[in-house]
Protein backbone atom coordinates (compact mmCIF):
# COMPACT_ATOMS: atom_id res chain seq x y z
CA UNK A 1 0.00 0.00 0.00
CA UNK A 2 2.65 2.39 0.71
CA UNK A 3 4.41 1.79 -1.97
CA UNK A 4 0.90 2.73 -4.27
CA UNK A 5 0.63 5.68 -2.39
CA UNK A 6 4.15 6.97 -3.20
CA UNK A 7 3.21 7.00 -7.18
CA UNK A 8 0.67 9.14 -6.25
CA UNK A 9 2.55 11.93 -3.79
CA UNK A 10 5.64 10.61 -2.42
CA UNK A 11 5.25 10.66 1.69
CA UNK A 12 8.38 11.72 3.50
CA UNK A 13 9.33 8.99 6.31
CA UNK A 14 7.96 10.48 9.33
CA UNK A 15 4.39 10.56 7.39
CA UNK A 16 4.96 6.86 6.33
CA UNK A 17 5.95 5.88 9.81
CA UNK A 18 2.92 7.62 11.08
CA UNK A 19 0.40 6.29 9.00
CA UNK A 20 1.74 2.68 9.19
CA UNK A 21 1.21 2.77 12.61
CA UNK A 22 -2.88 4.16 12.38
CA UNK A 23 -3.58 1.11 9.92
CA UNK A 24 -5.23 -1.95 10.74
CA UNK A 25 -5.73 -4.54 8.51
CA UNK A 26 -9.70 -5.75 7.90
CA UNK A 27 -10.61 -9.07 6.50
CA UNK A 28 -14.08 -9.29 4.37
CA UNK A 29 -15.41 -12.10 3.34
CA UNK A 30 -17.75 -12.16 0.14
CA UNK A 31 -21.14 -11.01 0.64
CA UNK A 32 -20.14 -8.82 3.83
CA UNK A 33 -21.01 -5.27 4.09
CA UNK A 34 -17.74 -3.25 4.77
CA UNK A 35 -20.63 -0.11 4.77
CA UNK A 36 -24.46 0.11 5.16
CA UNK A 37 -26.59 2.91 4.41
CA UNK A 38 -28.13 4.90 7.53
CA UNK A 39 -24.77 4.75 9.28
CA UNK A 40 -21.32 7.06 9.37
CA UNK A 41 -18.89 5.73 7.33
CA UNK A 42 -15.64 6.22 9.96
CA UNK A 43 -13.36 4.87 7.86
CA UNK A 44 -10.91 5.05 4.35
CA UNK A 45 -9.65 1.62 3.18
CA UNK A 46 -7.23 0.52 0.59
CA UNK A 47 -7.80 -2.49 -1.24
CA UNK A 48 -4.99 -5.10 -0.76
CA UNK A 49 -6.99 -7.95 -2.16
CA UNK A 50 -10.22 -8.56 -3.43
CA UNK A 51 -13.33 -6.66 -4.86
CA UNK A 52 -15.75 -4.73 -3.78
CA UNK A 53 -19.05 -2.96 -5.19
CA UNK A 54 -21.03 0.43 -4.24
CA UNK A 55 -24.26 0.39 -4.52
CA UNK A 56 -27.82 2.26 -3.33
CA UNK A 57 -30.97 0.94 -2.48
CA UNK A 58 -33.71 2.85 -4.95
CA UNK A 59 -37.58 1.35 -4.36
CA UNK A 60 -36.18 -1.79 -3.19
CA UNK A 61 -33.92 -2.23 -6.37
CA UNK A 62 -29.93 -1.89 -5.95
CA UNK A 63 -28.26 0.24 -7.88
CA UNK A 64 -24.35 -0.51 -8.44
CA UNK A 65 -22.28 2.22 -8.98
CA UNK A 66 -19.19 1.47 -8.68
CA UNK A 67 -16.38 -1.29 -7.96
CA UNK A 68 -13.08 -1.42 -6.09
CA UNK A 69 -10.44 -3.51 -7.02
CA UNK A 70 -6.60 -3.99 -5.55
CA UNK A 71 -4.48 -0.97 -5.30
CA UNK A 72 -7.80 1.73 -4.98
CA UNK A 73 -9.15 3.70 -1.82
CA UNK A 74 -12.53 2.72 -1.45
CA UNK A 75 -15.31 4.44 1.22
CA UNK A 76 -18.90 6.09 1.57
CA UNK A 77 -17.13 9.60 0.46
CA UNK A 78 -20.22 11.68 1.52
CA UNK A 79 -20.58 10.19 4.52
CA UNK A 80 -17.00 10.35 5.46
CA UNK A 81 -16.29 14.08 4.72
CA UNK A 82 -19.74 15.56 6.22
CA UNK A 83 -19.76 12.95 9.44
CA UNK A 84 -23.74 12.27 8.41
CA UNK A 85 -24.89 8.97 7.43
CA UNK A 86 -24.21 6.69 4.71
CA UNK A 87 -26.76 6.57 1.81
CA UNK A 88 -24.78 3.74 0.02
CA UNK A 89 -23.59 0.41 1.04
CA UNK A 90 -20.23 -0.79 -0.12
CA UNK A 91 -20.34 -4.85 -0.40
CA UNK A 92 -17.62 -7.71 -0.89
CA UNK A 93 -18.02 -9.59 -4.31
CA UNK A 94 -14.65 -11.80 -3.56
CA UNK A 95 -13.29 -12.65 -0.01
CA UNK A 96 -11.22 -9.23 0.86
CA UNK A 97 -7.75 -7.66 2.26
CA UNK A 98 -8.34 -4.25 3.33
CA UNK A 99 -6.10 -1.84 5.43
CA UNK A 100 -8.21 0.76 7.05
CA UNK A 101 -7.32 4.66 9.02
CA UNK A 102 -10.12 6.22 11.06
CA UNK A 103 -11.43 9.67 10.22
CA UNK A 104 -9.88 11.23 13.59
CA UNK A 105 -6.80 9.50 12.41
CA UNK A 106 -6.78 10.98 8.98
CA UNK A 107 -7.16 14.39 9.69
CA UNK A 108 -4.36 14.25 12.67
CA UNK A 109 -2.16 13.48 9.69
CA UNK A 110 -3.27 15.65 7.56
CA UNK A 111 -3.03 18.13 10.19
CA UNK A 112 0.72 16.92 11.29
CA UNK A 113 2.38 16.97 7.52
CA UNK A 114 1.77 18.76 4.35
CA UNK A 115 2.48 15.91 2.45
CA UNK A 116 -0.46 13.84 3.48
CA UNK A 117 -2.43 16.12 3.16
CA UNK A 118 -1.38 16.90 -0.43
CA UNK A 119 -1.85 12.84 -1.05
CA UNK A 120 -5.54 13.41 0.70
CA UNK A 121 -5.94 16.20 -2.30
CA UNK A 122 -4.98 13.98 -4.83
CA UNK A 123 -7.10 11.33 -3.77
CA UNK A 124 -9.99 13.73 -3.66
CA UNK A 125 -9.07 14.79 -7.24
CA UNK A 126 -9.12 11.27 -9.10
CA UNK A 127 -12.32 10.29 -7.19
CA UNK A 128 -13.89 13.85 -8.52
CA UNK A 129 -12.84 12.68 -12.35
CA UNK A 130 -13.73 9.14 -11.87
CA UNK A 131 -17.20 10.62 -10.86
CA UNK A 132 -17.41 13.06 -13.84
CA UNK A 133 -16.46 10.17 -16.60
CA UNK A 134 -19.22 8.32 -14.72
CA UNK A 135 -21.72 10.81 -15.12
CA UNK A 136 -20.96 11.37 -18.98
CA UNK A 137 -20.87 7.73 -19.71
CA UNK A 138 -24.23 7.72 -18.05
CA UNK A 139 -25.52 10.47 -19.57
CA UNK A 140 -24.76 11.20 -22.92
CA UNK A 141 -23.44 7.63 -24.22
CA UNK A 142 -25.53 4.57 -25.03
CA UNK A 143 -25.49 1.32 -23.64
CA UNK A 144 -23.47 -0.39 -26.44
CA UNK A 145 -21.27 2.47 -26.28
CA UNK A 146 -20.87 2.02 -22.21
CA UNK A 147 -20.56 -1.57 -22.45
CA UNK A 148 -17.32 -1.25 -24.89
CA UNK A 149 -15.93 1.64 -23.18
CA UNK A 150 -15.77 -0.55 -20.25
CA UNK A 151 -14.43 -3.47 -22.31
CA UNK A 152 -11.61 -1.18 -23.45
CA UNK A 153 -10.42 0.69 -20.09
CA UNK A 154 -11.80 -2.10 -17.14
CA UNK A 155 -11.76 -5.27 -18.77
CA UNK A 156 -10.85 -6.84 -15.27
CA UNK A 157 -14.69 -5.89 -14.34
CA UNK A 158 -15.79 -8.00 -16.74
CA UNK A 159 -13.75 -11.02 -15.59
CA UNK A 160 -14.01 -10.96 -12.24
CA UNK A 161 -17.98 -9.54 -11.58
CA UNK A 162 -20.97 -10.74 -11.84
CA UNK A 163 -23.42 -10.10 -14.63
CA UNK A 164 -26.24 -8.88 -12.68
CA UNK A 165 -24.04 -6.30 -10.74
CA UNK A 166 -22.40 -4.95 -14.30
CA UNK A 167 -25.82 -4.68 -15.89
CA UNK A 168 -26.71 -2.40 -12.78
CA UNK A 169 -23.32 -0.19 -13.49
CA UNK A 170 -24.00 0.34 -16.68
CA UNK A 171 -27.71 1.30 -16.09
CA UNK A 172 -29.54 -1.66 -17.88
CA UNK A 173 -31.18 -4.91 -17.68
CA UNK A 174 -29.28 -7.85 -17.61
CA UNK A 175 -31.36 -9.03 -20.78
CA UNK A 176 -30.07 -5.68 -22.85
CA UNK A 177 -26.22 -6.65 -21.51
CA UNK A 178 -26.86 -10.03 -22.87
CA UNK A 179 -27.79 -8.69 -26.50
CA UNK A 180 -25.16 -6.19 -26.42
CA UNK A 181 -22.24 -9.15 -25.57
CA UNK A 182 -23.67 -11.34 -28.66
CA UNK A 183 -23.51 -8.61 -30.68
CA UNK A 184 -20.26 -7.23 -29.58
Amino acid sequence: MLDHINQFSPLCQTALHDLAKVLRQVQLAKGEFLVTEAKVCNHVYFVERGCLRGFYNLDGKEITYWFGFEDSFVTSFFSFISRKPAVENIQAIEDCTLWAIGYNDLQTLYARHKDMERLGRIMHERYYVMLEERFVANHFKEARERYENLMSTAPHILQRVPLGYIASYLGITQETLSRIRTKV
